[in-house]
């Protein structure tokens, strides 16, 4: 345990529950969903909506071996090529094996797939895949769709949920497990409504932390919200080096920052090319899938071709496909383009890497157990081991489903009782406080001013973007170790922070992951998956064939160690920490 927390107003009410699950997307609210169907109490608590997160976006769809001639064997093989050597083949195993009936389940729940005439699941290709094994919904809507048959779902069993609120900190009792934690409610008129769930069982769902780049398909609310409560609760993180960047996304300018529209793999998995702008297709000869192949190689691909043409973009070509394919397969995509003027039907679409997905995260063993007891991680801010290096398109929904699951089980098997569960409804205003709270931690985490977002973002994208070298990465260290100084120090080096709200903790976590990341990332002196260091340009099976794990000190400094192997320790065995433990609340 760090003993660090956020700079926040004690809370001001407080309700109790058997377990809290933080993020509503296809991870969180299937753990929601299992959770209540076992009978225990249960909470949902999520940044905005219920259906804003990143699941929501996710359009090419969920890979199961369910397609004829298909095996969970086939889609093993597939995931461990992309990992780049570093996938646990058990929890890859897992993923393939039970992730056909998990689909099965989805579909039950009321999520409705795209169909041929004679009623079966059409299956799409995308890079890496060697068969056709993509469900999706509504031609390129899967995750709308996911979503809106889970929120559908957990309206109807009457779940409880607290929409609009930002996840704090994890609350500990003297042993250093779960208690619950704390949030803040960014309801009307609440602009300092920090209260607390009492909870012995936490489950982080709270996606990605793409903000952390200028460019990014990931929405607003991905800041690393989880990894970054995660570190300060005492966890560990690990392969955080290996953020993924969608190879197609949408060239807007080279000023453009935020959210961009992604364009989805499965357009190449239909038939589109990727070309130049003299419409040279320059996958071919690079990969035995060319602009099928794992999602890495063409976003190298693609940057190399840029580097040599001193280019901004390239482009994807799919004119082939008419109007009607484009109308019918792909409408979002389609209207996304024709939003920024950019017709498909008649011309190539401009095209350039940015940061999707996070294949690393908090470190859980096969059931979804962080190292601290009781706090569970599951979908994108996990680390399950079955990413690896780089994530194979479209496993991401899968993972989410499968492992979510597994926890739900996990915890209907471990927890016999729980405090008692109050009404199924979302929590009112001005809720008093269901018990007295303790003290607050002396360890207060300065906060980092909202205006320093953007220069984070700045320093991240020009030193530990596609490109990497041990100088870009060093050069970003430094620079967001002066942000961090700046932020926290007047110019007479007396101590400051900023206001507490949710830009300055959104603000907070994103300078946390973006300090671990780089300096997981510095330390990986290889290129592996997508972790591509300019400066060592070979993979290194003798040095590197092993995972990073971050934990975070009470004093703030990182701790990283690496693994013997691709296998990681139990995460029933809470690390030792390397300084005195400062008391929790």
């Amino acid at each position: 345990m760090t003993g660090i927390r956020l700079n926040a107003p004690a809370p001001g009410w407080a309700i109790e529950a058997d377990v809290v699950v933080v993020g509503s997307g296809v991870a969180g609210l299937t753990t929601a969903l299992r959770c209540t169907a076992a009978g225990l109490s249960t909470v949902v608590v999520t940044k905005a909506r219920l259906d804003d997160g990143s699941t929501r976006w996710a359009q090419g769809g969920i890979a199961a071996a369910l397609g004829e001639g298909d095996t969970p064997d086939q889609h093993l093989d597939d995931t461990l090529v992309a990992g780049a050597g570093l996938c646990d083949e058990q929890a890859v195993r897992i993923l393939v094996t039970e992730g056909p009936d998990a689909v099965r389940r989805l579909i039950a729940t009321g999520a409705h797939f795209d169909t041929s005439e004679a009623g079966e699941i059409e299956l799409t290709r995308e890079g890496g895949h060697h068969r056709r094994r993509i469900a999706h919904a509504g031609g390129d809507a899967t995750g709308a769709e996911i979503s809106r048959a889970l929120v559908e779902a957990v309206r109807d069993q009457g779940v409880r949920t607290i929409e609009n609120a930002l996840v704090l900190d994890l609350l500990t009792d003297a042993e250093g497990r779960t208690a619950g934690i704390t949030l803040h409610v960014m309801g009307e008129g609440q602009h300092d409504g920090v209260g607390a769930v009492h909870t012995p069982t936490v489950v982080l769902a709270t996606g990605g932390m793409g903000q952390v780049f200028s460019a990014t398909t990931n929405p607003a609310v991905s800041t690393g919200d989880g990894v970054a409560l995660a570190l300060r609760a005492g966890a560990e993180v690990s392969d955080l080096e290996f953020v993924q960047f969608h190879p197609t996304v949408l060239f807007l300018g080279p000023d453009r920052e935020g959210q961009q529209p992604l364009v989805s793999e499965a357009v190449r998995g239909e038939g589109a090319h990727l070309v130049d702008a003299s419409g040279t297709r320059f996958m071919l000869g690079q990969h035995e899938l060319a602009e099928l192949a794992p999602r890495d190689i063409v976003a190298k691909g693609i940057m190399r071709r840029m580097q040599e043409q001193g280019a901004a973009h390239m482009y994807l070509d799919a004119r082939h496909f008419g109007a009607e394919m484009w109308e019918h397969r792909f409408p979002t995509i389609l209207a996304a383009c024709r939003a920024h003027s950019i017709d498909p039907v008649t011309e190539p679409i401009p095209v350039a890497p940015a940061a999707h997905y996070a294949s690393g995260g908090v470190r859980t063993d096969l059931h979804g157990r962080t190292t601290v007891p009781g706090l569970y991680a599951c979908g994108e801010v996990a680390c399950t081991g079955v990413h690896g290096a780089n994530r194979l398109a479209s496993n991401s929904l899968l993972e989410g489903l499968v492992f979510a699951e597994r926890i739900a089980a996990d915890i209907a098997a471990n927890l016999t009782s729980g405090p008692t569960s109050g009404p199924t409804s979302s929590l009112p205003s001005g809720t008093p406080a269901a018990r007295a709270l303790p003290p607050a931690n002396p360890s207060v985490l300065p906060l980092i001013a909202p205006e320093a977002r953007a220069e984070i973002q700045r320093i991240m994208s020009e030193g530990a973007g596609v490109l990497r070298s041990a100088r870009s990465l060093t050069t970003a260290a430094a620079a967001l170790d002066a942000v961090h100084l700046n932020a926290v120090h007047d110019e007479a080096g007396a101590a400051k922070t900023a206001e507490p709200g949710v830009e300055s903790w959104e603000t907070s976590n994103l300078l946390c992951v973006a300090r671990v990341l780089t300096t997981a990332a510095l330390a990986r002196e290889e290129t592996r998956g997508c972790h591509w260091r300019e400066d060592r340009p070979e993979r290194d099976d003798a040095e590197w064939h092993r995972h990073l794990v971050v934990r975070l000190a009470p004093d703030r400094s990182l701790l990283v160690s690496r693994t013997e192997n691709t296998a990681f320790t139990p995460t029933i065995r809470t690390a030792v920490p390397e300084a005195p433990r400062e008391p929790q609340p």
